[in-house]
């Protein structure tokens, strides 16, 4: 059973599109609960309206991969979001989750395809990150119907 543990929202790009250039400056805001809206995204995220069909919609994390990788790498400093991923969760491998859908809290997702990691990790959660990551950093997103996700306490 998935478990919400974390909600994040960001109105603007820190480093999607900033390759070679320096990261972007937008926070991100944790929330307790987001809109999903299907075929478009979350609404107040930097990627709600980005493209048709876009298969980023939203993204999620995985919580026992973020504990590993925090406890192998030493990074006790690292926080949840600054992997700029939009769900964490406790409970599933979300790798076995790409191309299939999926339901959580009412709302149908399919899983799309893995978020890879990239050079960003590193600078963002600490060295080796992002060779860590490599086919674990989380889970790429439609939304195929609408409704709101709630952190659970």
């Amino acid at each position: 059973m998935i478990r919400i543990c974390h909600l994040f929202i960001s109105p603007g790009h820190n480093f999607f599109g900033h390759h070679g250039q320096p990261a972007g400056a937008h926070l991100i805001h944790a929330v307790s609960q987001i809109e999903c809206v299907a075929g478009r995204g979350i609404r107040g995220d930097r990627f709600f309206d980005y493209k048709p069909d876009y298969k980023g919609q939203i993204t999620f994390f995985s919580m026992e991969i973020f504990d590993a990788l925090c406890q192998q790498l030493n990074l006790r400093d690292a926080q949840p979001q600054a992997t700029r991923r939009n769900v964490f969760v406790r409970g599933e491998d979300l790798n076995a989750l790409i191309g299939k859908p999926f339901n959580l809290q009412g709302i149908t997702f399919l899983g799309v395809e893995e978020c890879r990691p990239c050079h960003w990790m590193d600078i963002a959660l600490g060295p080796g990150a992002e060779e860590w990551l490599r086919g674990r950093a989380g889970l790429r997103c439609r939304i195929l119907t609408d409704g709101m996700l709630t952190r659970e306490a």
